[in-house]
C-alpha cells in the first residue's frame, strides 16, 4: 500500500534551518509529482511547494520563496524540503502528499521559537 513517512521536524530558533524528509513506498515514486503542505496552529492547510517527477521543476508559495528548497532522490524514493531562514510563522505541521492529494503522510511538527 502507499505509504508516506515524514521526518526531520523539531524545534528551531528563528533564522535556523531544518531539512524535512518524506520516505515513499508502495507506488512508482519517480513517476509522480509530489507536494509539501503545512497546517499552522489554528489555521487551515497551506500549500507550500511542489516538484515534478523528474525533480527539475519546482514551485513555491510566495512566503517561502528564496528560503525553502524542495528536491527529491528518485533512487531513494525520498522527497526533501530544505528550510532556512525560518520564521515563527513557519511553525506548522508539515505534510508530504502524492500528486492528486489522495495520499498524505502523518506529518512532522516544525516549531520556530526562541
Amino acid at each position: 500500500q502507499v505509504q508516506l513517512v515524514e521526518s526531520g521536524g523539531g524545534l528551531v530558533q528563528p533564522g535556523g534551518s531544518l531539512r524535512l524528509s518524506c520516505a515513499a513506498s508502495g507506488f512508482s515514486f519517480g513517476s509522480d509529482g509530489m507536494y509539501w503542505v503545512r497546517k499552522p496552529p489554528g489555521k487551515g492547510l497551506e500549500w507550500v511547494s511542489n516538484i515534478n517527477p523528474g525533480g527539475d521543476t519546482t514551485a513555491y508559495t510566495d512566503s517561502v520563496k528564496g528560503r525553502f528548497t524542495t528536491s527529491r532522490d528518485n533512487a531513494k524514493n525520498t522527497l526533501y524540503l530544505q528550510m532556512s531562514g525560518l520564521k515563527s510563522e513557519d511553525t506548522a505541521v508539515y505534510y508530504c502528499a502524492r500528486q492528486g492529494y489522495a495520499y498524505w503522510g502523518q506529518g512532522t511538527q516544525v516549531t520556530v521559537s526562541s
